[in-house]
């Protein structure tokens, strides 16, 4: 008996069972017994039931990515998208997402009234002019501008932008010919579009001004722009803290996407620093009025361009402010896959609500008559429907879409072309919730551990980062950096008429007698502790004259507001220690 391999089957000669004889040849003579034993039946393929468990199986084996980026991308396409096509969601929030949705560089949305600086914002962060550029005290940016790197400079109109595949704007589409007549992307060789994009708005109106129709839902696309972008940055003038109709709704539209939201309060050095105080606090009062939330939004005050001061007497305070800033926009190419996971899960949550919502809908409806005041009174109801989901489904309240938009969009909606529950699409998104999610979590770990350390540069980033004007430099612990003399010297002589009361012992004072004058400075004892190793310099548990000099200078540091740094500087070190360095 011999086995003939042919594609994924095993082929056995004569499979037939004869009577009384072995299974499979009928020419084979052997006993039963006898024969089982020399040629025990052939197993059966599990290609021959595939069909079976392949479902079971897929679960069962994770997916393999190669990138974060190519991981989000099928996991989108393949567990994601057939659950909003099947629950048509993309009829009610959000358009689906293209390739580049995941692959485009982190992108930047200044939001702000008109003449608040959004544009020469743009000008001091990039270092250039750009295409479609107008800045002017009046409503001069009148279009979205997607400031973006390229080879070439360039504008390139909203129209040709929309079919572009390389590019994640093909959904504005959707806004139709108003929007696009007032979109276009400029694009310049630049070192900081090389790491991020920068979205340009329109000036939002107030007054009279916003009573006049754009030709397109401007708060809309900002909210497009706002799931897709990594920042959004909303300008205010110092002068004018006024927030119209038109920029509450902007900002309220924004309400999903609180963790994204920076302010700045601009044009802060045109006025007295009393008069500062008041602005901010009103700004603040204004705010949390519109973002209904209890965590106050980072606000950021500064005059934010190449100019000179106006009043200079704050210059501290902005210089504090702009580096903070841009250690956040310098953050965003390294937490970008970060971003666009976490963009992901909470699409798929919002998903998994609305296919509850639309299969609760259909379940409800009649199957012929009646069917036009079944509709009105379920969406009247819509809230008490909310309300079945969350018990049944242990559903956040957090999770459900705005009840008042949701009941607005489903009064134009054919309720029977909704689709009943279907477990087999929900059961694939928990899925990738619950384990392809993980992987890729610790694939974002790997990939920022094995790529190196990702910033924006050049531009308006480079003057903050090195040199005697660095945010810091020659100041707290930096003090007498560039000194010949050691910077403790000038101060040594009241250091040490304390020292030699402290009952020196050949030179040198014992750690308890230390800690009796340094616990005078009233500093808790984690900073005592920390100066108490900095100024220690042989590490042989006593200090000398000049090493309790040393702490007693790294105390005043502390005290005038400064940061300790984690290692003594090569200038704070005594000179009589220098030799051993």
């Amino acid at each position: 008996m011999q086995a003939l391999v042919g594609g994924p089957f095993i082929q056995w000669q004569a499979a037939e069972h004869s009577g009384g004889r072995c299974w499979p040849a009928p020419r084979c003579r052997a006993p039963v017994p006898a024969c089982n034993a020399a040629f025990p039946a052939p197993p059966v393929p599990a290609a021959m039931f595939s069909w079976v468990s392949k479902d079971a199986r897929r679960r069962k084996e994770p997916e393999l990515f190669r990138t974060v980026s190519e991981g989000l991308k099928q996991l989108y396409a393949t567990k994601l998208l057939p659950l909003e096509e099947y629950y048509r969601f993309h009829d009610f929030h959000s358009p689906a997402l293209e390739p580049a949705d995941w692959e485009n560089k982190p992108m930047v949305l200044l939001v702000g009234q008109y003449s608040t600086g959004k544009t020469t914002f743009i000008r001091h962060l990039i270092e250039q002019d750009f295409p479609g550029m107008r800045i002017g005290p009046e409503p001069t940016t009148d279009s979205f501008i997607a400031v973006m790197g390229g080879e070439t400079e360039g504008v390139v109109p909203g129209n040709a932008l929309v079919v572009d595949p390389r590019r994640p704007f093909r959904k504005l589409n959707s806004f139709g010919n108003a929007f696009l007549n007032r979109f276009m992307c400029a694009q310049l060789p630049n070192p900081v579009l090389d790491s991020i994009s920068i979205i340009d708005t329109p000036g939002i109106l107030s007054g009279e001004k916003q009573r006049i129709s754009r030709g397109y839902d401007f708060a809309a696309v900002l909210e497009w722009f706002a799931e897709r972008v990594d920042r959004i940055i909303l300008l205010f003038d110092a002068h004018k803290l006024d927030i119209s109709d038109e920029f509450s709704e902007v900002i309220k539209a924004l309400k999903n996407h609180e963790d994204k939201i920076r302010v700045v309060l601009n044009k802060a050095d045109q006025i007295e620093t009393q008069q500062l105080m008041r602005v901010y606090g009103a700004l603040m009062w204004s705010l949390g009025k519109i973002i209904n939330t209890p965590e106050v939004v980072r606000v950021y005050i500064g005059s934010f361009w190449s100019q000179p001061l106006l009043i200079p007497e704050n210059r501290k305070l902005f210089e504090a402010e702009e580096q903070d800033l841009f250690k956040d926009i310098q953050s965003l190419p390294r937490n970008a896959a970060l971003r666009k996971l976490n963009d992901l899960i909470k699409r798929a949550r919002l998903a998994k609500v609305h296919a509850y919502i639309i299969s609760s809908l259909k379940k409800e409806m009649p199957n012929v008559f009646g069917k036009e005041s079944r509709k009105k009174e379920l969406v009247n109801n819509l809230g008490e429907i909310y309300l079945k989901i969350e018990r049944e489904h242990q559903i956040s309240p957090g999770d459900f879409p705005n009840l008042r938009k949701m009941q607005e969009l489903l009064q134009s909606q054919d309720f029977s072309k909704f689709q009943l529950l279907k477990p087999k699409l929900l059961d694939a998104v928990d899925d990738m919730l619950a384990n392809d999610i993980a992987r890729l979590m610790v694939m974002v770990r790997q990939e920022e551990s094995q790529m190196p350390t990702q910033a924006v540069k050049g531009g308006a980033f480079e003057g903050t980062m090195n040199g005697p004007f660095g945010h810091g430099y020659g100041e707290g612990a930096g003090e007498g950096i560039d000194d010949i003399e050691w910077v403790v010297g000038k101060d040594k002589p009241s250091y040490d008429e304390i020292f030699y009361t402290l009952s020196p012992v050949n030179g040198k004072i014992t750690g308890a007698n230390a800690k009796k004058e340094m616990v005078k400075s009233k500093l808790p004892n984690t900073v005592l502790g920390k100066i108490w190793k900095l100024a220690d310099v042989d590490k042989d548990g006593f200090l000398d004259d000049e090493e309790f000099a040393l702490a007693n200078h790294l105390i005043k540091v502390k005290l005038e507001g400064h940061e300790l740094p984690a290692e003594l500087p090569p200038h704070l070190v005594p000179p009589s220690k220098r030799r051993h360095e």
